[in-house]
């Protein structure tokens, strides 16, 4: 989707989405990714992280109101959808993925462990196959969606997923560019 007026040559601008914020090194983390992007022609666009100009809304208004701002501005998003806090990627990263793909915006995502979820479930927690071959997890009897993806259905259909943050900002490119 190239939402620039046409013969505008400015790079096209990613939303670097995921739980980094939260990190220790955060800043340095986003020099990184920052740099990544310049190498593969992108100009990262970085979440908010609370430190944007005041106003009298309650911070986190102000983060999410930022975020919007940014993704609504964006030309794709590059998601960091390793598990954070269990087995799920982040939920607000998972809300950001959502809003992009509803808005059109293309999506690709890192950082997703190998092998489908339904693996990974099995492996932690007590599993079972019902007779109808459904895999569902021991004692409460909830079916674990599997149909071999990585993620949920809904996040693997939908975008596509690189092993490593500056592959997926190539493929980010490479999309973009096929949509030029």
């Amino acid at each position: 989707m190239d939402n620039k007026p046409p013969g505008n040559t400015t790079r096209p601008r990613i939303y670097l989405a995921g739980p980094d914020v939260f990190r220790p090194d955060a800043r340095e983390h986003f020099v990184r990714l920052t740099a990544a992007c310049d190498a593969a022609g992108l100009a990262a666009l970085l979440p908010a992280d609370g430190n944007e100009e005041q106003t009298s809304d309650a911070p986190e208004k102000q983060i999410y109101e930022a975020n919007m701002r940014r993704l609504r501005g964006a030309d794709g998003v590059v998601a960091n959808l390793a598990s954070f806090r269990g087995m799920e990627p982040d939920s607000g990263t998972v809300f950001e993925v959502g809003a992009a793909i509803a808005l059109g915006i293309p999506v690709v995502a890192y950082g997703v462990p190998e092998g489908s979820y339904a693996g990974r479930v099995r492996a932690a927690l007590p599993c079972e196959v019902d007779a109808n071959g459904v895999l569902r997890e021991r004692g409460t009897g909830i079916a674990v969606e599997d149909f071999g993806q990585q993620l949920n259905l809904m996040l693997a259909c939908s975008i596509c997923i690189e092993p490593t943050p500056e592959a997926a900002l190539k493929k980010m490119a490479e999309v973009l560019a096929a949509t030029r």
